[in-house]
């Protein structure tokens, strides 16, 4: 009796064993068939597609700016400014020929030779291709054709090419070295800077102005101590 006892308990426990198997069965089909199901619905934007395309068409509208930047490396920005520094007449001031001497070191210091002399001199010069510049162009370029190729990824998530499947788009950002290519091959540039001196009728003011390239301008002003007409120099607080 004690055995049919044991035999007993054994069918007993391997019942359970059976029905709890069933049990975790039955629950795995559950969770498989609810899986299934979420993954066939289809994925709804939670934002909103009018602010979507708006977003999108100011992105597409300013892009070509980077096309523009790239196209005007190549050329000088030409600006036109009068400058005033004082006349002979003037405390601590200069006379004209002093003014057109130190204009005239200044432009022989940085490679311009005089092209025209009269009332209004032109000096020109080589100006050489930079370096810096091809990589900064290179790397505006990078980020450009980056987010450009995150905006097609979004916007053609389903979209498959013949013969090429769904496309990688950040595979443009393999064009950016082409920017700093075309700048280089642009090669030197000449440019041409005029200057044309005047002075006041007491001789208190001598007016200089200047037209070339806007970089050159800029130290050119810097380094003559000269002040911009209509202007007011400010100290720095330092000094």
């Amino acid at each position: 009796s004690d055995f049919s006892f044991l035999i007993s308990d054994a069918a007993d426990a391997i019942a359970d064993v059976a029905s709890t198997a069933v049990d975790a069965v039955s629950s795995s089909d559950a969770s498989s068939a609810v899986v299934e199901e979420v993954g066939s619905q289809t994925f709804a934007p939670t934002y909103s597609k009018a602010s979507y395309y708006t977003t999108l068409a100011l992105y597409v509208a300013s892009f070509p700016g980077l096309w523009s930047q790239i196209k005007r490396s190549t050329k000088a920005k030409v600006k036109r400014k009068t400058y005033v520094s004082p006349g002979e007449a003037a405390k601590e001031g200069k006379e004209l020929r002093q003014q057109a001497g130190e204009i005239m070191a200044y432009m022989k210091a940085n490679n311009y030779e005089v092209a025209e002399a009269g009332e209004t001199i032109t000096f020109r010069g080589l100006v050489a291709r930079s370096t810096s510049q091809a990589f900064f162009l290179t790397f505006c370029t990078l980020l450009g054709m980056a987010s450009l190729a995150l905006v097609l990824q979004i916007q053609f998530q389903d979209l498959v090419l013949p013969g090429i499947g769904s496309p990688n788009w950040f595979y443009l950002c393999l064009l950016s070295p082409y920017a700093g290519i075309y700048y280089w091959k642009s090669g030197d540039r000449v440019d041409d800077m005029k200057v044309k001196l005047a002075t006041n009728d007491d001789e208190t003011l001598n007016e200089v102005t200047i037209e070339g390239n806007d970089e050159e301008i800029e130290r050119m002003w810097r380094t003559l101590d000269l002040q911009e007409k209509g202007m007011v120099k400010v100290e720095g607080i330092l000094g």
